[in-house]
């Protein structure tokens, strides 16, 4: 018990020591960025920076209304 204790506190003194600086790095640019933001791709949360999160909003949209488009085309009268 004293051990993790022992090591909880090593923890907690390196992370509020000023000269470790983390910055958190885009999945999908690989670019350092303040804050990642939580997007869902094809089902799976993903942490990407804001640009790269929109253009997989924007890409996830595009798919979606093209997908019912072609099920409107084919005559789908089903649930997706």
């Amino acid at each position: 018990m004293r051990r993790s204790v022992r090591k909880l506190s090593r923890v907690f003194a390196h992370a509020a020591c000023d000269t470790l600086a983390f910055m958190p790095t885009c999945r999908e640019c690989d670019d350092e960025v303040d804050v990642l933001v939580t997007v869902k791709v094809d089902g799976k949360s993903t942490k990407r920076c804001e640009d790269c999160a929109d253009r997989a909003r924007e890409a996830a949209e595009i798919a979606e209304a093209s997908e019912g488009v072609v099920q409107q085309m084919m005559g789908f009268k089903g649930r997706r």
